[in-house]
């Protein structure tokens, strides 16, 4: 037998101490509290008949429940969706611009026992051919000067006599190419005499209308502008064409850098011979949902609130979900609407329930006047419905590693191949019933207003649910007074150890600025929302041991590695496996307890666990006994390691 919710935990004498509470705060001069004063005895009386009325609301079962929750316009929230990005390859350079329309799928391999998770485009992309038609230097301080003449001769140095950090190599390309592979197929001389060229202090930027922006590079087989090779750039989505030395190009740029420590640079400057570009491919955004198109509803009957449902559920929240009503060769379409409450009797909206699917249009309610108020427009009798667009799928399945999608499920001439360079992140499950009943309390508590800090985070789950931790931190500090500080962490995949990479922690841009407008409508006037991730503080474990007899040492080094990374996981880990808390320092005995259970650990005074704070970009660690977190900060496994005992 399943146990019933316990909708109202308080009991009879609870209810008789408060009111006499009350009666003290309401009715000082009230002083004969005994239970002779008849006052006191209608005190219990009523005291027992709310007790009785408790008990049969305890027996409401869960469909009751859902039931009232429904009535305060409660509904579950859909998965959340997974986002990502995918770069089309082209089989070879084009001369005209390669369209990839919006809503082209891509795919991960379909295996023996799982079905492929399914992604599509977000927006059209636009592979637009170029070719580099100004080539020159910029040195530190100086304006760029043209050398693209030069190149027909002997070449030319690309950096200062003696290199600073500051001087570059222009690239003019024929027109900007947002969001494209670039192959820059670059002659150079074995003449940058003093770098390494497996790391060399260089950076390769695009220009934006916002300023230079690093694009990441894909391939680099010039050593450092050292030998003939190519290099491929990933360019930003808003690279634009701009004026640089009287010329309006589409920029890119080689900067030289200040080295980091032991990081070796130029003493002389690279020579360049020959510089040439194209266009090989181009990076789109992509979201874990397909786009269903034109699916009939059936026709209505002309009454207030009549219900369809769809054939695919859950439905994503989408700007482009639309029904269209067909009637006497008149067309008409019907908004989305989150509730009927601000509607009019001739607005043409409807409302659809994410969880189940279902298409509801507006009812009619009898106003406390005796009046029939219509809330929203009711379809012409007989008139054919269908959905013009909607947006399902997500969950956790949509959270796949870097390369898996590389099936091109849409056909798109040129397109030779496709590759996810990163992974998708922010694909969750949906909400159970057991997350509906306690959210809907807190909904009629803060009626949609963020006050507290519950109520920013409840808010932001509402809005995000790609959102897998959201920690409100009200300012403690008189400085911050009235900043209400927000951090987020996306759902993310973690490999067979339970690592996570640093940078899928950050949630994408267009989630963020999502949340912020939404609160923004619901905050405090006078209080400023910062939203961000948490700040994190990289910590890696050194385990010594040795297994027990008849344990086979790699299998126990597995169970140990796989046990510290998810203990400190931020989403899994921490002792109710909701997450390492934000701000909670990690200490030895923690750790050692963790691995305790793994089959085959020797627990003897052998063992050693040492804790380090670690920079994932020096790779520096520093021994330390307790890892120190600071109140915005949450813990990152870094490089954890099973060395034998000293």
């Amino acid at each position: 037998m399943l146990p019933a919710p316990n909708l109202d935990d308080r009991h009879f004498q609870q209810l008789v101490d408060d009111a006499r509470r009350l009666v003290q705060h309401r009715c000082p001069e009230w002083t004969d509290h005994n239970i002779s004063d008849p006052g006191i005895t209608l005190i219990e009386s009523f005291a027992m008949m709310v007790d009785q009325l408790i008990y049969r609301l305890n027996r409401v079962p869960d469909r009751h429940y859902v039931k009232f929750l429904e009535l305060i316009g409660v509904e579950r929230r859909p998965p959340g969706v997974a986002q990502g990005t995918v770069t089309f390859w082209l089989s070879a350079p084009q001369s005209h611009v390669v369209v990839v329309r919006a809503e082209t799928e891509v795919g991960t391999d379909r295996t023996d026992v799982t079905e492929p998770v399914v992604f599509a485009t977000v927006d059209q992309l636009d592979i637009v051919p170029c070719t580099a038609t100004w080539v020159g230097v910029e040195f530190v301080d100086d304006d760029p000067i043209e050398r693209t003449n030069e190149m027909r001769g002997s070449g030319f140095t690309c950096f200062s006599p003696t290199p600073r950090p500051g001087d570059c190599l222009m690239i003019g390309l024929s027109n900007a190419v947002p969001s494209c592979a670039v192959l820059l197929r670059i002659d150079c001389e074995v003449s940058g005499i003093g770098v390494d060229p497996r790391r060399p202090p260089l950076v390769w930027e695009a220009k934006t209308p916002s300023g230079w922006k690093q694009c990441p590079v894909d391939r680099d087989e010039t050593g450092g502008l050292n030998k003939p090779g190519d290099v491929v750039l990933h360019l930003p989505g808003d690279h634009d064409e701009s004026v640089l030395a009287g010329a309006r190009k589409g920029w890119v740029r080689c900067r030289l850098i200040e080295p980091e420590p032991k990081q070796r640079t130029y003493s002389e400057p690279p020579r360049i011979r020959k510089v040439s570009a194209s266009t090989i491919g181009g990076t789109a955004s992509i979201v874990h949902a397909r786009v269903i198109r034109d699916e009939p509803l059936g026709n209505s009957d002309g009454t207030a609130a009549q219900r369809f449902r769809l054939q695919h559920a859950p439905v994503l929240p989408w700007a482009g979900c639309s029904v269209v009503a067909i009637s006497d060769n008149d067309e008409s379409i019907w908004q989305h609407v989150d509730h009927f409450a601000e509607a009019a009797d001739m607005d043409k909206v409807f409302h659809v329930d994410a969880g189940s699917g279902e298409v509801t249009f507006g009812p009619t309610v009898r106003e406390p006047d005796g009046t029939l108020r219509q809330y929203g427009a009711i379809p012409p009798r007989s008139a054919a419905l269908r959905m013009a667009a909607y947006r399902t799928g997500g969950g956790a399945e949509g959270n796949v590693a870097t390369g898996r999608i590389r099936v091109l499920k849409t056909s798109v001439p040129y397109i030779s191949r496709v590759e996810n360079r990163s992974p998708a992140i922010g694909g969750a499950p949906a909400e159970t019933l057991d997350d509906v009943k306690v959210r809907g309390p807190l909904i009629l508590r803060s009626r949609g207003r963020a006050v507290t800090a519950q109520d920013f985070e409840e808010l932001t789950r509402e809005v995000a649910p790609e959102i897998a931790r959201v920690h409100c931190l009200p300012a403690t500090d008189p400085s911050d007074a009235g900043v209400v500080r927000v951090l987020l962490v996306p759902h993310v995949t973690s490999d067979e150890l339970g690592r996570v990479e640093l940078a899928d922690l950050t949630p994408p841009t267009a989630t963020v600025e999502r949340i912020r407008r939404f609160l923004d409508e619901r905050r405090v006037v006078g209080t400023r929302i910062v939203i961000e991730p948490p700040a994190y503080q990289a910590v890696t474990v050194v385990v010594g041991m040795d297994p027990l007899p008849g344990f086979v040492r790699t299998q126990v080094e597995f169970g140990i590695l796989t046990a510290v990374y998810r203990v400190l996981h931020p989403l899994h880990g921490g002792v109710n496996g909701c997450g390492w808390p934000i701000g909670r320092p990690v200490q030895e005995g923690e750790i050692g307890a963790a691995i305790s259970a793994v089959p085959g650990v020797d627990m003897s005074s052998e063992m050693m666990v040492r804790l380090y704070t670690a920079d994932p970009v020096t790779r520096k660690r520093e021994r330390v006994s307790v890892v120190p977190v600071a109140a915005n900060a949450l813990v990152y496994s870094y490089d954890h390691q099973v060395v034998k005992p000293a």
